[in-house]
């Protein structure tokens, strides 16, 4: 039995319809970018007016929004939101399922290692999330290239892309650690919504509160647009601390599920 295989078929069509959706919403807000680049100071006088709570929570600097790489980097941050959601829910439900569908002690009655289990299984979702920003990426790039005023520099652009997938990573493994944690997850949504949402409405708190010690708490703050417009490069600060939390979240997810009882189906 080809576990990982098995996993890829069965995420196939949600798989599309994510990549799609994100592709959607990306070609839809950079069709926008030259009506807001028309009149550059009346949308910026418009924004403005904007209370500054406001646009620090909805990550809008007018410094850089009026900027391919700002205007990219806005409707990204709507982007990740959703990529969160998907990465949460392949996370948990990868490894969740077996347990709520009772077919868990079926799997790991045959002759392969628990560990094997859940490396395949965590390998195929990797897989469909790499797959997913690969169509995404591109999308984007021609998105931006049909609409840039002024010729785009890989480096930034793909920086700014790459966001993305570092924080669907840091879902990722905490969907697999909450799947091995809780007893028997229903509902993957219940359990990645609230998860999700959370983690983003700390991240808003600590900008309308201007207080960065927020930004150690919501992965959806670790990796800022501005500071990558300006040094083309990522805060190793937080690159480490995602480094860190994926490496226990997925440690904790292989040590609880070697070690925890599967109850047979009845």
């Amino acid at each position: 039995m080809n576990v990982f295989l098995r996993e890829l078929r069965a995420y196939r069509k949600s798989a599309i319809i994510w990549a799609g959706s994100l592709s959607g919403v990306i070609i839809v807000f950079m069709a926008l970018y030259p009506a807001f680049t028309q009149d550059v100071e009346a949308t910026k006088e418009i924004l403005s007016q904007f209370p500054e709570a406001m646009r620090a929570a909805l990550n809008l600097s007018l410094g850089n929004f009026f900027t391919i790489y700002g205007f990219y980097g806005y409707l990204l941050s709507f982007a990740i939101l959703a990529g969160a959601i998907q990465a949460m829910n392949l996370g948990t439900g990868v490894l969740a399922k077996e347990v709520s569908g009772k077919t868990a002690d079926f799997l790991l009655s045959k002759p392969v290692a628990r560990s094997r289990v859940v490396s395949a299984k965590l390998a195929a979702v990797l897989t469909i999330l790499i797959a997913t920003n690969v169509a995404v990426s591109a999308v984007a790039y021609l998105s931006a290239l049909s609409v840039a005023e002024e010729p785009l520099e890989l480096a930034t652009f793909f920086l700014l892309t790459s966001t993305l997938l570092l924080v669907q990573l840091i879902f990722l493994a905490l969907g697999a650690m909450f799947a091995v944690l809780i007893p028997k997850v229903k509902s993957v949504v219940s359990v990645s919504l609230p998860t999700v949402f959370a983690f983003y409405i700390v991240g808003m708190i600590g900008e309308v509160l201007e207080n960065e010690n927020f930004r150690y708490v919501s992965p959806f703050k670790f990796y800022d647009t501005n500071y990558i417009i300006t040094n083309v490069s990522l805060e190793g600060t937080y690159v480490i601390l995602e480094a860190a939390i994926v490496v226990v979240a997925i440690g904790l997810c292989y040590w609880i599920y070697l070690k925890k009882d599967v109850r047979a189906s009845a």
